[in-house]
């Protein structure tokens, strides 16, 4: 099955869009961690849809912990929390079960399946699962503070507008609170108005439009990952196409790096005035051999256009094996980047987590007492 990720941090997501809950189950958490569930709350609150481009469906992904606490405390065994599903509108899609919508999961799913896939709301497939990962990455994200881990992202474009990079940028405590108290974060102000403006003119034509997302976790050491198929980038890239909008991810200068030499691409090593190895730039995005250098690790990932748009479009009915226009109706985001930023977080989140419990496994027990 493919709804769990991770090797010591094991978390498992369950439940469908339309379903009673979701919820999900993080196992291998050390004991004697205090969650602050206030924090946890407040990450859950960035992904809730705020703006008239975003879906009318209202939740309030409130939580409910089932077990792995005791007064806040890990204590060892699975944590597992469900979040109820209240605002769901399973008529929506009767009209749909038959003619599966471009570029979404409903003719995949429905060969994978014999047709008893759940359509509703796309099902497991729906981006309404990303709440499970919120969740799982705000826990990781308390966890990770302990070794002074940090993560925020920002909106990197909306189709062809874009905002700064955070290589090019100093990343502060003052930055990463804006940022992360943000219900549309960009680094550069002034571009978040032509963003705004543009995502609002897509809107009124029934159409929807794709961005990018940055990333960026400070503090990890050195070390952490390990080469070939455990690399730190394998491990994000992994979970990172859980996120059902994610059609690619780069590290560094990424795809950039194809272009330039190697004159313009090599970070050079110094040494601080602490004796601390660094480098004096931060193309390679903070891995080399799939470890971490200990400069920041930096990742960019795509997102797709929203797929549900007002216009209409061809498909099939998938009983009679005829050519249909589709009229989708329903409750939809003309841009689901801004509401993804927290998601793309958690996944980096919960890999280093999961990465940094196998490197300090040996020593890691009695940290938190």
């Amino acid at each position: 099955m493919g709804n769990s990720f991770g090797k010591m941090l094991k978390v498992t997501v369950f439940g469908q869009s339309h379903s009673t809950a979701i919820g999900t189950v993080i196992d291998g958490l050390p004991a004697g961690i205090k969650l602050d569930i206030d924090k946890i709350n407040a990450f859950m609150q960035r992904r809730i849809s705020k703006s008239s481009f975003t879906t009318k469906r209202v939740e309030t992904d409130n939580f409910e912990i089932l077990s792995g606490l005791v007064d806040n405390i890990t204590c060892g065994t699975a944590i597992c929390a469900i979040i109820k599903n209240n605002d769901a509108k399973s008529k929506d899609y009767d009209k749909i079960k038959d003619n599966p919508r471009p570029m979404h999961a409903d003719y995949s799913a429905y060969c994978k399946y014999q047709g008893f896939n759940d359509i509703r709301g796309g099902g497991q497939f729906s981006g309404r699962m990303t709440a499970c990962v919120c969740f799982a990455g705000a826990v990781a994200e308390q966890f990770l503070e302990h070794y002074g881990i940090f993560a925020v992202s920002h909106i990197s474009s909306i189709g062809n507008l874009y905002d700064d990079k955070f290589c090019d940028i100093n990343i502060n405590k003052d930055l990463t609170e804006r940022l992360k108290n943000d219900s549309f974060p960009v680094i550069n102000e002034k571009i978040k108005e032509e963003m705004l403006d543009y995502i609002k003119e897509i809107h009124s034509k029934g159409d929807s439009v794709g961005g990018a997302i940055e990333t960026v976790i400070c503090g990890v050491p050195v070390g952490v990952g390990e080469p070939i198929f455990d690399s730190v980038e394998s491990k994000i890239s992994s979970a990172m196409f859980g996120i059902p909008a994610i059609k690619g991810i780069e590290f560094g200068e990424g795809f950039n790096s194809s272009k330039i030499l190697g004159s313009q691409y090599n970070d050079e090593f110094y040494a601080d005035s602490n004796g601390d190895i660094k480098t004096k730039t931060n193309r390679h995005g903070g891995i080399l051999g799939g470890i971490s250098t200990g400069m920041p690790i930096i990742y960019n990932v795509a997102v797709k256009p929203t797929p549900s748009i007002a216009i209409p479009q061809n498909t099939v009915s998938l009983k009679n094996k005829t050519n249909e226009i589709l009229r989708i109706e329903g409750r939809h985001d003309s841009c689901i980047v801004p509401r993804a930023v927290p998601s793309v977080e958690a996944i980096g989140l919960l890999a280093i987590a999961d990465l940094l419990l196998e490197h300090r496994k040996d020593n890691i027990v009695n940290e938190f007492e």
